[in-house]
């Protein structure tokens, strides 16, 4: 199994993951901001990870420290359970549709970080939740993932529809960007031989 935990302390908040990449879609995400909870959930599930996510943040504050550190934290197990990247597919993209949004995202495993996010909301909120906090959430994660990322909603109108099918869009490119290509006999997907 290819798995890890990470547990990330600072003043502002204490984050414990763990992720299994080789799960069943199995959420148990505990975060004190339901709409990143909601998220959270549905990445597990169209990933096919196994996920425990449980934060204790400075809420009293805003939801921007628990959000980011959230996506700090998932990010490194991520990279972690990975290890050398031996056999795995490396890239992937898809269209994810969500009712009237359609979102493309594209990944590359590469252990160079970066993040190209092309999503604008029309509203600034989704309930109590800063829809700005969707691209802070996405740039922690690749950032600490180590993944080349992609994100870029080609229309949509409702902003939770919007949220969802980026969120559905990267679990989806991640189940097939981590699969294992047996073809790869093990090899590191890179002509340097290494990730």
């Amino acid at each position: 199994m290819r798995a890890a935990s990470i547990d990330r302390r600072t003043a502002e908040t204490d984050v414990k993951v763990t992720v299994n990449l080789d799960g069943t879609g199995r959420a148990t995400i505990a975060t004190g901001v339901g709409f990143l909870d909601h998220m959270l959930e549905l990445l597990a599930r169209h990933a096919l990870f196994d996920i425990e996510v449980s934060v204790t943040g400075d809420l009293h504050v805003d939801q921007h420290h628990t959000t980011e550190d959230a996506g700090i934290a998932l990010g490194q197990a991520f990279a972690k359970a990975l290890a050398d990247k031996r056999g795995i597919g490396r890239y992937a993209d898809i269209h994810l549709p969500m009712d009237e949004a359609l979102t493309r995202v594209a990944v590359d495993i590469s252990g160079r970080p970066f993040l190209v996010f092309r999503t604008a909301f029309r509203v600034e909120k989704i309930g109590q939740f800063d829809t700005e906090l969707v691209r802070e959430w996405f740039q922690a994660f690749a950032m600490n993932a180590g993944i080349t990322l992609h994100v870029e909603t080609l229309y949509g109108d409702n902003a939770h529809h919007i949220a969802e099918s980026c969120f559905k869009g990267l679990a989806r490119a991640l189940r097939q960007a981590v699969t294992v290509d047996p073809r790869e006999g093990g090899r590191v997907p890179s002509t340097k031989g290494s990730l």
